[in-house]
């Protein structure tokens, strides 16, 4: 149950130590979770650095490496196409998208971006699957040395975040739809 935690002079007061449990690294799931990760080969060398701390990341948070199937697609404009295949066949309680979207196609980099993360939000209303995008398009890109190096580890810091996203998000729809199936909600 979601509730609002109100700030009391109480919680604020230093001199009363409160004797607490030990945290739990990641709460457990009740249900086994299946994710797939669709992720852009178009510079690839980037986009891995965000799969590769994905799955290390979400091993930490309950969920098994054999439970992750990896997709690659040419770009990140194929990418809602894929990740709505995927939902709909209910293999999945989540999908990950991962790709760079930089300026030089034939397309704006602003448009493919725009148009990737709408069609994935609409593919997750639809089918009820949760989609989390770590599709990313940066003003400036450069094919340099530094600027690629930069970028993969902004990929590793972005594979956390979608781990931890994902796995915070799978567990309170779990908690919502176990609500609603008891009548709760």
């Amino acid at each position: 149950m979601n509730q609002m935690l109100q700030d009391t002079p109480e919680a604020n007061d230093s001199s009363d130590v409160i004797d607490r449990p030990p945290a739990l690294p990641h709460r457990r799931f009740a249900k086994p979770q299946r994710i797939a990760f669709v992720q852009s080969s178009w510079h690839r060398e980037v986009v891995e650095e965000c799969r590769i701390a994905f799955l290390a990341a979400i091993e930490q948070r309950g969920i098994a490496r054999e439970n992750i199937d990896l997709f690659e697609v040419p770009g990140s404009f194929e990418i809602p196409l894929h990740a709505q295949i995927l939902a709909k066949t209910r293999r999945y309680t989540g999908i990950v998208a991962a790709g760079l979207v930089v300026d030089g196609g034939i397309y704006r980099h602003e448009f493919v971006a725009d148009t990737v993360i709408k069609a994935l939000m609409d593919v997750q209303l639809r089918t009820e699957v949760p989609i989390f995008s770590a599709v990313l398009t940066p003003q400036q890109f450069h094919e340099s040395a530094p600027h690629l190096e930069f970028f993969r580890k902004h990929f590793a810091v972005k594979g956390v975040e979608v781990a931890e996203a994902c796995a915070n998000t799978l567990l309170s729809l779990e908690r919502l739809r176990g609500q609603v199936a008891a009548g709760i909600v």
